[in-house]
């Protein structure tokens, strides 16, 4: 019998390319996404990708071997492909948890990242491959059929098995976070954002109109909402914050497309407008007022977005007339 690794070639390589490609966007995807819907389809997307580069690796293996010679990048790359995986197992069976100050999501991306610089490195390097015609054949989408079908069973079998097993996988979010007691989440922090010293005695400008902290921290009425942390954790907590409507007037609202809130480190995102009765400058967590780390003296709370665009630290609200799609998925700080 014809060992079928040893057809492991052209079609393989281009496979392992498309699906490591796609595993990229779709983490990023999974990122963005904040809603059940979306969260659950990126999530799932990303996790049956994962899982089809593991089921790839053989093949890969066979090709590397016939290699004359190997590179010292090219295993660097094999290697922090094995470390990006392995974080995200980790992540997903283990739940949230830090080592060395590091969480296994952050490993994943990080490593993810890493991986992408080294791919294009190793796509120079080696001869293009380029797809044919005969790749669409009968035969060839058959073969991916059962490939994609195997991979959707072997995914259905993990959740199962951790399921059974009682794992931190079980209870995660669409989003693929695991819950922490709302005392204890940490104060994460996004890319190159730094904590700054802000004194409590700060105002807040809400469109032109500065506002004092103490004012705020008076009105403020108790919201429940999730911050569900692209780090992989996510809190229920009781917020004490003004709703963004009770401090603009409803005429400056309605001539308005977006709301951009501004960090004191020039952090920002810009919401559209129609999220202002949504969005709540707060001033405290469980009762308590907020400490540096999570944004004291104010940051904006934002149920059912992820946690990057819950301003910490806020400076100002401004009513804008560019729209919110007009900005980086991502702030770049």
């Amino acid at each position: 019998m014809v060992n079928p690794l040893r057809r492991a070639g052209r079609r393989t390589n281009l496979a392992l390319l498309v699906v490591l490609v796609a595993a990229f966007a779709t983490g990023w995807l999974a990122f963005a996404a904040g809603q059940p819907i979306s969260s659950t389809l990126a999530t799932t997307a990303h996790g049956l990708l994962g899982l089809a580069v593991v089921a790839l690796v053989p093949w890969k293996t066979v090709i590397v071997r016939r290699a004359p010679a190997l590179r010292l990048a090219s295993l660097l790359l094999v290697a922090i492909i094995v470390i990006c995986l392995a974080a995200g197992f980790v992540e997903v069976f283990a739940g949230y948890g830090t080592r060395a100050g590091l969480s296994p999501i952050q490993v994943h991306v990080g490593s993810a990242v890493v991986a992408v610089g080294l791919l294009g490195w190793h796509l120079l390097r080696h001869r293009r491959q380029r797809p044919r015609r005969g790749d669409l054949s009968r035969r060839r989408l058959l073969t991916a059929g059962l490939f994609a079908i195997g991979v959707g069973t072997g995914y259905a079998a993990l959740e199962g098995v951790g399921r059974l097993a009682g794992s931190p996988s079980a209870s995660r979010l669409p989003t693929g976070s695991h819950r922490l007691d709302p005392g204890r989440f940490p104060a994460t922090i996004w890319l190159f954002d730094q904590v700054p010293a802000v004194a409590g005695t700060q105002q807040v400008t809400v469109a032109g109109r500065p506002l004092p902290v103490s004012a705020l921290d008076a009105q403020a009425t108790v919201v429940t909402a999730r911050l569900d942390c692209t780090s992989g954790w996510y809190a229920e907590a009781d917020w004490s914050g003004v709703r963004l409507t009770e401090l603009i007037a409803a005429d400056e609202v309605g001539a308005a497309t977006s709301l951009v809130v501004t960090s004191v480190t020039g952090y920002r995102r810009t919401f559209p407008i129609a999220d202002a009765g949504r969005l709540w400058l707060a001033t405290r967590c469980q009762g308590r007022l907020l400490d540096a780390g999570h944004g004291a003296p104010v940051r904006l709370v934002a149920p059912g977005r992820r946690g990057f665009w819950w301003v910490k630290w806020v400076a100002s609200v401004e009513l804008s007339e560019r729209p919110a799609l007009a900005q980086s998925p991502f702030p770049l700080q």
